[in-house]
């Protein structure tokens, strides 16, 4: 006889964020990840040990709006909604469109895939230039962190026992002139886990570089940006000397450190991710003709 689980669906963010105060439970939005992470062999119920709090019908978690020049998008949207919203910048849905199948993408939430905290997550490289913060919320109220900050390694968050991931907030992302640009290396366009993922975002004001940021996915136990390397591009003009790019690509090749497995090998994964780098420097596509 299968075991037990006790589970929980309340009606309001009040009641689960009360629950989540009492009692250690797992909390499940689209279930891609939880259910692949307690997966048993063939035929055996996955096993959870905690009981099992459901959020993806919340109201509360799947709004997105606009305040000033910011974005907030609810935690539990998932990925078919977020593609579907005109709210949402074309690089994160492109990033959407990689992310395993249809049917995946219409369970799958934002939320999830951050609070996974996988180092090859389709969606974090983005959200790491987009500076993006994270609106956690408790009955003793709200406290609002950085991603960089929120994700600790492989499967591991800064998140309470008693919090849930309300908002991710995506500041000045409605201010425009910034040039984003996305790419995810793998076996398939979609529907495959990341060999190696990119993310580059660039602001350029009067021929000179006003804004940059870099960050790759599945080269390290968590995504990789270096704001100390990013500053010495602040103010380069452009097109960037041979130079400049040469010392940058040895920056990140200093802290770029993959790993071997089953999906690539540690010296591909470095190649391909120096690889981008480089050509996101070379900065043709953002020059003025």
């Amino acid at each position: 006889m299968a075991e037990k689980i006790t589970a929980y669906r309340f009606d309001r963010l009040e009641q689960t964020l009360s629950q989540l105060n009492k009692e250690d439970c797992a909390i499940i939005a689209g279930g891609t990840d939880v259910m692949v992470l307690h997966k048993s062999r063939r035929g055996v119920p996955p096993k959870i040990l905690k009981p099992i709090v459901f959020i993806d019908h919340l109201f509360e978690l799947k709004q997105v709006y606009q305040n000033q020049k910011d974005l907030h998008i609810g935690a539990c949207c998932t990925y078919s909604e977020l593609l579907d919203n005109p709210l949402i910048p074309i690089a994160l849905k492109k990033a959407i469109k990689t992310i395993a199948a249809p049917a995946i993408r219409n369970r799958g939430t934002l939320g999830g895939n951050i609070c996974n905290a996988s180092p090859a997550g389709d969606t974090l490289p983005l959200l790491y230039v987009y500076n993006a913060k994270l609106l956690l919320r408790s009955v003793v109220g709200d406290r609002v962190v950085a991603i960089n900050d929120f994700i600790q390694g492989p499967r591991r968050v800064g998140r309470f026992q008693n919090e849930i991931l309300v908002e991710i907030i995506l500041p000045s992302v409605f201010e425009g002139g910034a040039h984003i640009v996305f790419e995810k290396v793998g076996n398939r366009n979609a529907d495959a886990i990341a060999k190696v993922s990119f993310a580059g975002y660039i602001r350029i004001s009067k021929e000179r570089i006003d804004d940059i940021r870099v960050a790759f996915g599945a080269v390290g136990p968590t995504m990789v940006r270096s704001i100390d390397i990013e500053k010495k591009l602040i103010g380069k003009p452009i097109p960037l000397s041979d130079a400049d790019i040469t010392s940058i690509v040895s920056d990140y090749e200093k802290i770029i450190k993959p790993i071997d497995d089953q999906r690539s090998t540690a010296g591909y994964r470095k190649t391909v991710a120096l690889n981008l780098l480089r050509y996101f420097l070379c900065l043709k596509q953002y020059q003025s003709h």
